[in-house]
């Protein structure tokens, strides 16, 4: 039997003999309660505050509503939680959790919400890089920004580890308007940029956007002699390994690595020189796979220069292999010496474990929308990946210090918004409090408690 309705109350049929009733009378209510981890996540780092101090801010100061550093949080925050457009802030402005996350509850004008709406965000995402002027007020350096990428790493360790690797990889980043630097990309079929990501793990220490119309190593040497730059005035007796795939395997970084004591593990592109070197061993295995049907690999190591490209001979390390779908040849280029490691171990531990860094650059363009690059200019673009990248460090915060003894200590940042932010509550203000009421039903309480716990610890 259908119920009866009025305008602010809504009847459905009844259940165990109980009448169903709705309304919009819950009071402030958000869907995003767990975010308040993320608060504690950034000042455990000092992350948003530090990063305002890459910023200029040339406003009259006593009209100014909305702060770089409550604007920076909130965008911060809001690409954390999935939120992807500028359009989501005109309603997120009003949210009681993310006005608390920013510090802000009221506004000093009577006719302005708390937060900051898509126009003034739009504004700082504009954001110059040379001198302010009458339209553009707030002015950033990228220079500081890309510093403080790679100290939020340093300070991330206790001690100076014994060795790190970092691993470098281009991606494609496609684009569907008429943006600044878009090109055409062959091999990924689509008009794109084509971003450098520079990882060392889970740590984020480089996020460059750059043109498509470029080899994937452009501009490596620089981004690495800027990091390790950095990273050895901190840890100079720290031995630093770079990994990276076919795609960085050129002569003008090779050459930097040797020169300055850095080792590198590069993937090599093989070709008919490569196939031939290794012949007797892909016969080998052929032969071996005819008589067991099972995949079959043999190792080799020798030493290898290109006709004109290279200025030296330089180790590879061959891996001759024979899949039922049929031979599968791969090549590696290398420092490391043959007597520190062998052939096998080299390929199979230390260059096969550079697949882990894809699972992050995932995390950044699928969880953290680090490709909604669709801005005009490559600047503004520029800004939101860095935006999505310091979402991902605060993730990465979560991770590493709250979660880190749950079931989420390896959780990717999607499941960790999924699991632990996005919980519903209702908010009371009140004079003395601001009481944050959570579903009770919520399954991870105890791993929310832990990672309050252990961030509460690691106050900045």
């Amino acid at each position: 039997m259908p119920t009866e309705c009025s305008r602010d109350q809504f009847g459905y049929e009844a259940v165990e003999g109980r009448q169903v009733v709705a309304g919009f009378d819950g009071g402030q209510v958000t869907s995003d309660a767990g975010a308040l981890l993320l608060g504690a996540a950034n000042r455990a780092i000092g992350l948003v505050q530090r990063l305002a101090g890459c910023f200029a801010d040339g406003r009259a100061q006593e009209l100014v509503e909305h702060t770089v550093e409550t604007m920076l949080m909130q965008r911060i925050a809001g690409i954390a939680l999935g939120y992807e457009d500028l359009l989501d802030h005109d309603e997120l402005r009003h949210d009681p959790v993310l006005a608390t996350l920013v510090g802000k509850l009221e506004a000093r004008r009577a006719d302005c919400a708390p937060l900051a709406g898509k126009s003034t965000l739009n504004r700082l995402e504009h954001a110059p890089t040379s001198a302010l002027d009458r339209y553009h007020k707030i002015a950033h350096d990228p220079g500081a920004i890309e510093h403080l990428f790679v100290a939020l790493f340093l300070e991330a360790h206790q001690r100076p580890p014994e060795r790190i690797v970092l691993d470098l990889d281009a991606t494609d980043d496609p684009v569907h308007g008429h943006q600044e630097g878009r090109f055409f990309h062959g091999y990924y079929d689509c008009h794109c940029y084509l971003p450098l990501y520079v990882f060392c793990g889970r740590h984020l220490l480089a996020a460059k956007l750059r043109r498509s119309n470029i080899d994937a190593s452009a501009g490596a040497v620089e981004e690495i002699v800027r990091i390790i730059g950095q990273i050895r005035e901190r840890w100079p007796r720290v031995e630093i390994v770079l990994r990276a795939d076919s795609g960085f395997a050129r002569d003008a970084l090779m050459a930097w690595c040797e020169a300055n004591s850095v080792d590198y593990v590069f993937g090599l592109a093989r070709n008919e020189r490569l196939v031939g070197a290794i012949a007797p061993q892909m016969a080998a295995a052929s032969a071996e796979h005819a008589a067991t049907s099972v995949p079959v690999r043999h190792f080799k190591d020798f030493t290898y220069a290109t006709l004109d490209s290279w200025s030296c001979e330089r180790r590879v390390v061959a891996k001759a292999e024979h899949l039922p779908k049929g031979p599968n040849p791969r090549f590696v280029v290398t420092s490391l010496a043959t007597g520190a490691i062998d052939g096998q171990t080299l390929y199979e531990q230390i260059y096969c474990a550079r697949g882990e860094m894809e699972n992050r650059i995932k995390e950044q363009q699928l969880d953290l929308l680090a490709d909604r690059t669709s801005a005009a200019t490559m600047k503004a673009n520029q800004l939101r990946l860095w935006f999505a990248s310091f979402a991902y460090v605060l993730i990465e915060t979560l991770r590493r210090i709250g979660l880190r003894h749950t079931q989420f200590a390896n959780a990717t940042c999607g499941t960790i918004r999924l699991k632990l932010l996005k919980i519903g509550a209702q908010v009371r203000i009140s004079v003395r409090r601001i009481k944050v009421a959570m579903a009770s039903a919520c399954p991870y309480q105890t791993e929310y408690h832990l990672a309050y716990l252990y961030l509460r610890r690691t106050a900045f």
